[in-house]
């Protein structure tokens, strides 16, 4: 990892901002290779330099990755004046890191939908998963207001393989949505999964074969699935596998 200032290097860590750091610089004790740094435009190399506070040493994390179980009533955004956002659901360096700009989820969620949602620093990570070229894989259990018979089901799987068009819906336009792949769970749920994200293109792909998407969440991007343990509003970093499959697509 090439160099980097101190001062830069512990507020990405969660020490807060930079204009913290150069307080705590003076009033703890800061260590590089066991020698007290007081000067926050110090230059480290993180991966072979040797820091710590009060005697506690750092070890660097260059980028986070970030697995959250979005629970519903929470929205996908940086500030809301009348809902909690998903960012609200941090606590320490991982707010920090939202907080100087470098954490963004990847993959909008609406406000009543549940389910998997991935946070991150790393922006081409991010911009390779939503890439539409890329056609990532992203599933969806969705629990309908109406019940479907076999021979119904049947016929909305093939509509949802060949690509069904979808209506217009307020400002946004008709479209017809890619082959999509259902699972039906029973008569009134199922598993969806698409390689788009179009605005509500769960909702309205079953508003177009006459049906309404009463309770939505995502299980699954790409190979990588939710933890079943994750509580919900609750979050994690992904372990080194989750992170190579989500890395692979």
């Amino acid at each position: 990892m090439a160099q980097e200032r101190i001062d830069k290097l512990l507020a990405r860590q969660g020490f807060g901002s930079r204009k913290d750091v150069k307080k705590i610089l003076h009033k703890c004790e800061v260590t590089v290779n066991g020698v007290r740094c007081t000067a926050s435009d110090t230059h480290i190399d993180p991966d072979a330099d040797e820091v710590c506070v009060d005697g506690e040493c750092i070890t660097f994390v260059k980028e986070l990755y970030l697995m959250m179980n979005k629970k519903g009533g929470t929205v996908c955004s940086t500030k809301d004046g009348e809902h909690e956002t998903v960012f609200d659901c941090l606590e320490g360096p991982e707010y920090h890191a939202y907080e100087t700009g470098r954490l963004h989820f990847i993959g909008r969620l609406d406000i009543d939908t549940e389910g998997l949602l991935i946070l991150t620093t790393d922006g081409e990570l991010t911009h390779r998963l939503i890439s539409p070229k890329n056609d990532v894989s992203k599933t969806y259990y969705a629990e309908l207001e109406k019940s479907v018979d076999s021979k119904e089901q049947a016929e909305i799987a093939e509509q949802f393989k060949k690509g069904i068009e979808v209506p217009r819906d307020g400002r946004e336009d008709a479209f017809l949505a890619k082959s999509a792949d259902i699972e039906w769970v029973s008569e009134n749920s199922a598993r969806l999964t698409i390689t788009e994200g179009k605005f509500h293109q769960v909702k309205r792909m079953f508003l177009a074969v006459n049906n309404k998407v009463i309770y939505l969440k995502r299980i699954k991007e790409g190979k990588l699935s939710l933890d079943p343990d994750l509580a919900k509003g609750s979050y994690r970093p992904l372990t080194a596998e989750e992170l190579d499959a989500l890395k692979a697509e």
